[in-house]
């Protein structure tokens, strides 16, 4: 599974690692993803990774809980 948002997008971005000799080596930011379970626009629970900034914008709808039955 890649590590893209399923909201927004976003995935990782690139960069140097700078020592301090000025040495310039390739590094990766990873986005902070979170696995969610969703409501998609069916009404199905699907899990998602989702960035924790669309989370905690209300991009989302979380499904609810499932309750276990009791007598199994």
């Amino acid at each position: 599974m890649a590590r893209i948002c399923y909201v927004c997008g976003k995935g990782p971005r690139t960069g140097n690692r700078v020592s301090h000799a000025n040495n310039k080596t390739k590094r990766r930011w990873l986005p902070n993803l979170q696995t969610a379970r969703i409501l998609n626009d069916e009404g199905q629970r699907i899990r998602v990774r989702v960035c924790t900034s669309c989370i905690s914008a209300g991009k989302i709808r979380k499904a609810p809980a499932v309750k276990k039955s009791e007598g199994a």
